[in-house]
């Protein structure tokens, strides 16, 4: 997947500046797909080129003027034929794990402090996603919302962002119970 596509189904929300999408990304997409600002407004650019977006100026008062861009029936095109492939399998790239493989020759404190410094984040984005649960939501419950709104694909993405945090969380106080034990065992 390329962040084309990201972009792309963010903007399915409507209009947007590029700082409200580094926003929104963070929020919506953020789960499953990282980028920069800079990248973003990079990708943007590219974007408004191939005509796969417009942008308009917004002049402002006593602030620099923004550019909002929307989505083209050439990018709603491409939207499409993206959903139509089939996607390419996922690969996790994580540095931690790379030192979990290693602890048995490296420092195990170090990695525990790592593991639960991890935690600690996955513990916030979970606290994030329950808000934004909350707020897509808006006081019905998930079926109403389900039946109700425009788009649920933002919802089943959220889920699958909960449900991958709660995860990381089981099992990193699992591999650190391992580790305390394994630590704990006298040398003979």
């Amino acid at each position: 997947m390329s962040l084309r596509n990201a972009v792309l189904a963010v903007l399915l929300e409507g209009e947007a500046s590029g700082y409200d999408l580094a926003k929104s990304f963070d929020a919506s997409v953020a789960n499953f797909w990282m980028a920069t600002p800079q990248q973003l407004y990079r990708e943007l650019e590219k974007m408004a080129a191939d005509g796969l977006i417009r942008g308009r100026v917004v002049q402002q008062d006593r602030r620099p003027n923004k550019r909002l861009f929307s989505l083209t029936e050439a990018g709603r095109r491409a939207l499409h034929e993206f959903t139509a492939a089939p996607p390419h399998p996922g690969a996790i790239r994580d540095e931690l794990m790379v030192q979990v493989q290693a602890v048995d020759a490296g420092d195990i404190e170090a990695v525990k402090n790592a593991l639960r410094e991890r935690m600690s984040w996955a513990e916030a984005k979970i606290a994030r996603f329950e808000r934004l649960r909350a707020r897509l939501l808006n006081g019905r419950t998930e079926e109403e919302h389900l039946t109700q709104a425009d788009r649920i694909g933002p919802y089943l993405t959220l889920l699958r962002g909960l449900a991958f945090e709660r995860e990381n969380v089981r099992w990193i106080r699992r591999a650190v119970a391992i580790l305390d034990h394994r630590t704990n065992i006298p040398a003979e």
